[in-house]
C-alpha cells in the first residue's frame, strides 16, 4: 500500500466509549484522505472499550489497531504507535478529543506551500460533554520563548516523522508532559515551524481531564518543568526552570553571561513630583532602585541630563549613589527623547544597552539580569520589562500592531491578572516593546540605526521595534523584570498628528499582529469600557 501523508497517533486508555467513537469519527470524516489512524490500546480495563476498538478497526481499513500486552502508560503506548507509523507526518490526537473535518486538508495546504516545515500547530478550543465549545485559544505565531513558559502549541500538533524518530520519540519519565518534551526536542532541530491560525482541534473537558482542571494532573506540571530544564540545558541557555505562577506555566530564572557589561541610559531633566504621597526626584529614585535590585551584571549608568535646567543637587546625589559607575552626559538642545537616547548610546561602553525612563522604580530582584539575559540568544534583538502604573494596573505587557491599531496589550488591566491563557505571567515574543524599559545588544542598536530623531516624543519605540523586527530579530517581553512606571509625570503627554503620520509613512500597520490576535485585546478593552 502507498504510504499515507499523515499518521494520526492516538494512545487509548479507558476513555468514555461515546467520546472514543466521536474522536474516531472526526478523524475518519477528514476531507483530505491520505491518512491512517493508529489506535494503541494500553490494556484498558473496560471490556467495552476493547470491543468498540475492534468494531471500529474492522469497519475501516484506514484504522490500525494495536493492543499492548501490558499497561505501560502514555509514553510507552505512544512509542508503540510510533513503531507503526508509515506517514510522512505524525499527527497527535488524544483519545477523547475532536478535530475539524478540514483539519488535515488545511495542514496539507500549508505544507505544500512551505516544504521545509518540520513542525506545525493550529489553534484550538475546548468542548464539554454537551458539545458546547469554549476557551478559544487563538495562538501566536511561532514563539520559542513562550514554549519554554508553557506548552502553548499543544493541539493540533503535526511533526515530521523522520525528525520524531531522530530525536528518539517520546521519553519515559515525562508522562503528562510527553508532548511538550517531544516538541521541544523537535523544534531544536526543525528547519521551520509554522502556525495555522484556525481552530481545528477541540480539546474535551470533562471531570478529571487536564482540559477541565490542570491541577487534576499536577505530576504533568512537574514533568513539564523537567522537560523545559532539559531543553534550556541542551541549547545552552543559563537558567533554572521553576514552576510558574499559574498551573502549567514555567519561569526561567536566567543568568547573564559571565563578565557581561551593561550600560543603562537614562534621559532626564532632574524633575521631581509626588508619588504615593511623597515627593521624589524621579531619576534619583530610579537609579537607587536599580542598584538595589541589580543582579549579576557589571553596570554603567549613563545619565543624559538637560543643561542647564537639571539641578546641580540632583547630579551630586546621583554621583553619591552610583559612584564610579556613573557617566554624566549634558544635553543642551530642545527636548528630543530619541536624540537623547542616541547621545547616551554614543557615551555608553557596555556590551548591552538598557534604555530606562527616569520615572521608573524597579521592584523585581535581579531586574537587570533577567532583562538582559535573553539577549545571549543571537536571534533575540530586544527585550522589554513588565511595567505597572502607580495604582498597580498594567502599563506595558508588550506592543500590539494590528489593523491600524498601535497599543500596549491589556493596558490598565489589574496587575495581578494572569491574562488570557496565562500570557501575562510568562516570557513571550511580541511585535514591539516600550523604550521606557528595553534592552538591546550594542551591535543590534547600531545595525538598526538607533532611534529615529524625526520622532522626538512619541512612537520612537514603535519605530525602533519595527526596525529590530524587520532585521529578523525576536523581541521578548520579560515577565520577571518588573517596575513601576510613573508615566507622564515628567512632561505633559501629547500626541501630535504629524508624529502619527510620520510613523505611518515609514511602516504598514494594516495587517494582524503575529503574536496578539486583535480579538483578545479588543474584547478586553470592551470589557473595561475603553
Amino acid at each position: 500500500m502507498t504510504a499515507p501523508m499523515f499518521s494520526v497517533v492516538t494512545p487509548v486508555y479507558n476513555p468514555p466509549v461515546g467520546a472514543l467513537r466521536e474522536m474516531v469519527a472526526s478523524v475518519l470524516a477528514q476531507t483530505y484522505g491520505s491518512f491512517e489512524l493508529i489506535l494503541v490500546d494500553d490494556c484498558s480495563p473496560d471490556a467495552e472499550v476493547r470491543t468498540v476498538l475492534h468494531e471500529l478497526a474492522a469497519a475501516d481499513r484506514r484504522i490500525v489497531l494495536v493492543e499492548r500486552e501490558k499497561n505501560g502508560g502514555i509514553v510507552a503506548a505512544s512509542n508503540t504507535a510510533l513503531e507503526q507509523v508509515r506517514g510522512e507526518f505524525v499527527v497527535l490526537v488524544d483519545h477523547d478529543d475532536l478535530i475539524e473535518p478540514q483539519a488535515l486538508a488545511r495542514v496539507r495546504e500549508r505544507l505544500d506551500a512551505e516544504p521545509e516545515i518540520d513542525y506545525l500547530y493550529t489553534n484550538e478550543d475546548k468542548v464539554d460533554d454537551a458539545g458546547r465549545r469554549f476557551d478559544v485559544f487563538l495562538k501566536p505565531d511561532w514563539s520559542p520563548e513562550r514554549l519554554r513558559g508553557q506548552m502553548y502549541t499543544s493541539h493540533l500538533s503535526v511533526l515530521r516523522t523522520e525528525l520524531v524518530r531522530a530525536v528518539g520519540g517520546f521519553r519515559p519519565g515525562f508522562e503528562g508532559s510527553q508532548d511538550h518534551d517531544l516538541v521541544l526536542r523537535v523544534v531544536e532541530r526543525a528547519r521551520q515551524v509554522a502556525h495555522v491560525p484556525e481552530v481545528l482541534y477541540h480539546w474535551r473537558a470533562h471531570p478529571g481531564s487536564t482540559a477541565a482542571n490542570y491541577q487534576e494532573k499536577s505530576y504533568a506540571w512537574l514533568a513539564g518543568q523537567r522537560a523545559v530544564q532539559d531543553h534550556v540545558d541542551r541549547v545552552g541557555i543559563r537558567a533554572t526552570v521553576e514552576l510558574g505562577e499559574l498551573p502549567g506555566t514555567y519561569r526561567l530564572d536566567r543568568r547573564a553571561p559571565s563578565g557581561l557589561s551593561v550600560s543603562v541610559v537614562i534621559p532626564t531633566n532632574g524633575s521631581a513630583g509626588m508619588v504615593w504621597g511623597e515627593e521624589r526626584v524621579y531619576v534619583v529614585e530610579c537609579v537607587r532602585s536599580l542598584l538595589e535590585r541589580l543582579g549579576g551584571v557589571h553596570l554603567e549608568v549613563v545619565v543624559v541630563y538637560d543643561e542647564p535646567s537639571t539641578p546641580g543637587a540632583v547630579l551630586e546625589e546621583l554621583e553619591e549613589i552610583a559612584g564610579a559607575s556613573l557617566v554624566l552626559v549634558p544635553y543642551r538642545r530642545p527636548f528630543n527623547f530619541s536624540q537623547k537616547c542616541n547621545v547616551g548610546f554614543l557615551a555608553a561602553t557596555g556590551d548591552v544597552v538598557v534604555l530606562l525612563n527616569d520615572d521608573l522604580q524597579v521592584v523585581s530582584d535581579g531586574f537587570l539580569e533577567q532583562l538582559v539575559a535573553p539577549l545571549s540568544e543571537p536571534d533575540v534583538g530586544m527585550t522589554g520589562a513588565r511595567l505597572l502604573f502607580a495604582d498597580g494596573t498594567l502599563q506595558h505587557g508588550g506592543h500590539q500592531y494590528s489593523r491600524g491599531d498601535i497599543t500596549h496589550v491589556f493596558l490598565g488591566a489589574d496587575g495581578t491578572w494572569g491574562g488570557p491563557f496565562s500570557e501575562l505571567t510568562i516570557n513571550r515574543e511580541c511585535s514591539g516593546l516600550t523604550a521606557a524599559a528595553a534592552a538591546l545588544r550594542r551591535e543590534v542598536f547600531e545595525e538598526v540605526g538607533g532611534f529615529c530623531e524625526a520622532l522626538p516624543g512619541n512612537f520612537n519605540d514603535v519605530d525602533l521595534s519595527r526596525k529590530v523586527g524587520s532585521a529578523g530579530y525576536r523581541m521578548v517581553w520579560v515577565a520577571g523584570a518588573s517596575a513601576y512606571h510613573f508615566e507622564s509625570r515628567t512632561r505633559e503627554p501629547s500626541v501630535r498628528r504629524w508624529e502619527y503620520e510620520n510613523l505611518l509613512a515609514r511602516w504598514d500597520f494594516s495587517g494582524d499582529d503575529r503574536y496578539m490576535p486583535v480579538s483578545l485585546t479588543g474584547a478586553f478593552r470592551e470589557r473595561i469600557g475603553r
